[in-house]
């Protein structure tokens, strides 16, 4: 079992040099509330724990040159990112670099025991190829909500078989590692603070747009869960009074109107009619239309998807209005297999904002698409398992 630090003080330099990287005692001294004797205790007991090692001299400041430190390079984290559709699996460092990236498709409706069968089999396809010899934890994202203390999914609407399914205490056994859990758009905000698009920003609200839609929310540097773990499910709030059956049994739900699921749905709907030869073209060589199909119409200047994707752009920017009015964030991220929309997307949520939201809150927001892709879930994973690692045992 992995050591753990002894107190606060520890954990807090285990985290700044994940965040860090190697840095001199000195440095360490500057940025923690510490005398130079009792930081010295500290680190000389983290060098006895294994959890950080030596890292020759660090350059002089005028006198006595100080030992950088830094984390052990051995340590490894398992982040994994359950989609509706597909699985990402990555091994980090502990500074969270990502040594090695697996995805595979899989529809998360086949079970939580065919899915973890396919997530261990990737793990252990990692460790194979020398990236790590076992694993000193592995964060978990699932695409529904998750009662976090327990590690649980609660009645996931698309999830069948997976509510109340012990995914950390299962995968923990079948891991040898501990295991944290949680809501996979919580991840992703996590993985867009630690290493993308938001790593200067303390409070903002990063949107995943996939066959569901989610939101995770970030103030003050900490993901809000809520109460009971389902803060932030934005795709079930209502953008149509009577509109389309949605699967959670409500009607009218942004999702149902603006999801990976639904724009499929729509764009099928409008070849069968004949109003996009483009799509009609498309569906002809494939069974099913996608996000990405749409996309494409969309680049090569279909105006039916070019509508379709304005439309959804329209509504998502009327929920998020509200919650930029609510929450008055410092950044708002767009993120989720939907953004292969791009550019036409984002215009259309921005020209909403801004033009629905007060002056005071959106006067400097910046509206963007996430910067790690679909690496962003896998890092937020890790992150969250070295949260709870370099935490006070």
């Amino acid at each position: 079992m992995t050591a753990r630090p002894e107190n606060a003080h520890q954990a807090r330099l285990l985290r700044l040099l994940r965040d860090n990287g190697s840095n001199s005692r000195a440095q360490l001294g500057d940025l923690v509330d510490l005398s130079r004797s009792k930081l010295a205790v500290e680190v000389d007991r983290l060098l006895e724990t294994g959890l950080v090692v030596a890292d020759g001299l660090a350059p002089s400041r005028g006198g006595r040159r100080s030992h950088n430190i830094r984390l052990a390079p051995t340590l490894r984290f398992l982040g994994v990112d359950i989609g509706a559709t597909s699985i990402d699996v990555a091994v980090t460092n502990a500074e969270l670099e990502v040594l090695g990236h697996l995805n595979q498709p899989m529809d998360v409706r086949e079970g939580p025991v065919a899915v973890f069968e396919q997530v261990l089999s990737m793990a252990a396809k990692l460790r194979a190829s020398g990236l790590a010899e076992g694993f000193d934890g592995a964060g978990i994202g699932v695409p529904g909500p998750v009662r976090f203390p327990e590690g649980v999914p609660v009645a996931p609407p698309i999830m069948p078989g997976w509510d109340g399914f012990p995914v950390r205490e299962a995968l923990s056994q079948e891991l040898g590692c501990p295991v944290m859990v949680d809501n996979d758009v919580n991840l992703m905000a996590m993985g867009e603070m630690h290493a993308g698009v938001a790593r200067s920003v303390g409070d903002f609200l990063c949107v995943k747009i996939g066959t569901g839609i989610g939101c995770g929310i970030v103030a003050g540097g900490e993901v809000h869960r809520g109460v009971t773990g389902s803060a932030g499910d934005i795709g079930h709030i209502q953008v149509e009074p009577e509109g389309r059956a949605c699967v959670c049994g409500n009607r009218g739900c942004l999702e149902a109107h603006f999801s990976g699921a639904a724009l499929a749905g729509d764009a099928e709907q409008a070849a069968r009619e004949g109003r996009s030869a483009h799509l009609a073209a498309r569906l002809e060589t494939a069974e099913r239309l996608t996000a990405e199909d749409v996309s494409a119409a969309a680049a090569a200047g279909d105006p039916v998807a070019l509508e379709l994707i304005r439309a959804g752009g329209k509504r998502l920017g009327q929920v998020i209005a509200g919650l930029v009015s609510f929450f008055n964030p410092g950044l708002v991220v767009i993120g989720g297999g939907v953004t292969g929309l791009g550019h036409t997307l984002l215009a259309s949520v921005r020209t909403q904002v801004y033009r629905q939201s007060l002056p005071l809150a959106t006067g400097n927001l910046p509206i963007v698409l996430g910067e790690l892709g679909p690496a962003a879930g896998a890092i937020g994973a890790a992150r969250l398992i070295s949260d709870h690692v370099f935490s006070p045992a």
